[in-house]
């Protein structure tokens, strides 16, 4: 552990700019594996389809098409609610 301070001391006296990049650089590749909006964004993007539902004339013989658009089909959102 000493050795790496002391790395970190003499790389800082001799190159802080490139220090800091290299600091910078870590924490944009590290944040997104840790940071909540991640988690949060792709539940929100797997609940959202990627096709959107166009109006459909029901003959009555189409049970998988809601009557109404308001009916609740598909995945449950309470979790986004819960937020």
């Amino acid at each position: 552990m000493a050795g790496i301070g002391a790395f970190l001391k003499n790389a800082w006296n001799k190159e802080p700019v490139i220090l800091v990049s290299c600091a910078i650089g870590l924490m944009g590749v590290t944040l997104p594996f840790i940071s909540p909006w991640t988690k949060y964004s792709g539940m929100m993007n797997s609940s959202v389809p990627y096709n959107y539902p166009v109006p459909v004339r029901d003959n009555g013989n189409m049970p998988d098409v809601p009557t109404h658009p308001r009916e609740p089909k598909g995945n449950n959102l309470e979790w986004l609610k819960k937020l």
